[in-house]
């Protein structure tokens, strides 16, 4: 790749994409194009097809979707699995007809089965059942993959999917009820210490074993796999680290000086009990991430301290 070719960023504004636009600016790459929602309306495929065919990007990254956790999967079901198909179609078949030769697919953990052995391969891939709080998403996300290979297949471009496990750091969104397991405990952590309340309540029964990866060292996978990797089969980029929500939460009640007592709601779901990733494939390729949970909570804590009371903190 020559950093001077025209890379398109697709949900640069959402957590995944802002890490990878600014991992990719801070190494340099001088054309990085980006567009925001109220410029362009991936859902809309007259002008999804309109914009890839005046701009033709070298590279196409693809990270936008409609995501959330638990309770936003659980509640909006149909709206997440026809968005995020929208979304990923018209920006595969709009890039299809422009003759963008590399294109990235950013999938999800959520695409393995409930009870996939430990830790997942890529080959578990519609080997079982899904978790069924977010198997619409899953859902989709799987088509995609299907959907990459397809063009491989069809048209001979050197298209890649990539299943990130659990992301967080700047940019992340806040929202009460929308937001991922890490941005919401520093929330509700955060409002907890703010109050002087005695106690958190938090989702679930502590127990489940979640594995996270910063996002700029997804910004540093994304740049090593576009010049590394080729292939029809997904690729997983994770940390090989895992950690209970138990105690993720009382690691970012300690970061965040919060002494008060953490009270999990057993009546709320806990999801998968375990998802972590193996990374194998892509550790034999050469990379490993850099930042470690310790450090990237820190980092995410500064970003939600500086934006406070911007729309993806919102906090008045």
């Amino acid at each position: 790749m020559l950093k001077n070719e025209a890379i398109y960023v697709a949900g640069h504004k959402g957590l995944a994409g802002n890490g990878i636009f600014a991992y990719l600016k801070k190494h340099g790459y001088s054309n990085l194009i980006g567009t925001s929602s109220s410029e362009l309306d991936l859902r809309n495929r007259p002008e999804v097809f309109s914009f890839m065919e005046n701009v033709r990007p070298k590279v196409v990254i693809d990270a936008a979707a409609r995501v959330g956790g638990i309770f936003a999967n659980n509640t909006y079901p149909a709206d997440f699995i026809s968005e995020n198909l929208q979304i990923q179609v018209n920006l595969m078949d709009s890039a299809a007809a422009a003759g963008v030769e590399r294109f990235i697919f950013l999938g999800s953990s959520c695409i393995y089965p409930k009870f996939a052995e430990q830790p997942i391969k890529e080959s578990a891939l519609l080997t079982g059942p899904l978790e069924p709080t977010n198997s619409p998403y899953g859902v989709a996300k799987i088509a995609g993959i299907l959907h990459v290979q397809s063009i491989r297949r069809q048209f001979h471009r050197n298209w890649i999917s990539v299943m990130p496990t659990n992301l967080y750091g700047p940019n992340d969104n806040y929202h009460p009820e929308n937001s991922h397991v890490m941005a919401a405990l520093i929330r509700k952590i955060y409002e907890a210490r703010e109050s002087q309340a005695e106690e958190v309540s938090i989702w679930g029964s502590g127990t489940p074993l979640r594995e996270f990866l910063h996002v700029e060292d997804l910004g540093s996978a994304t740049e090593f796999l576009l010049a590394n990797y080729d292939s029809d089969e997904p690729i997983n980029v994770g940390t090989g680290e895992e950690i209970s929500i138990a105690n993720l939460a009382r690691l970012i009640a300690d970061q965040l000086g919060f002494s008060g007592k953490l009270v999990f709601d057993r009546s709320k779901p806990d999801g998968t009990p375990r998802k972590m990733l193996d990374s194998t494939k892509l550790r034999d390729y050469g990379w490993k991430p850099a930042i470690s949970l310790e450090k990237g909570i820190a980092d995410a804590f500064e970003w939600f301290k500086a934006n406070l009371h911007s729309p993806r903190v919102n906090i008045s």
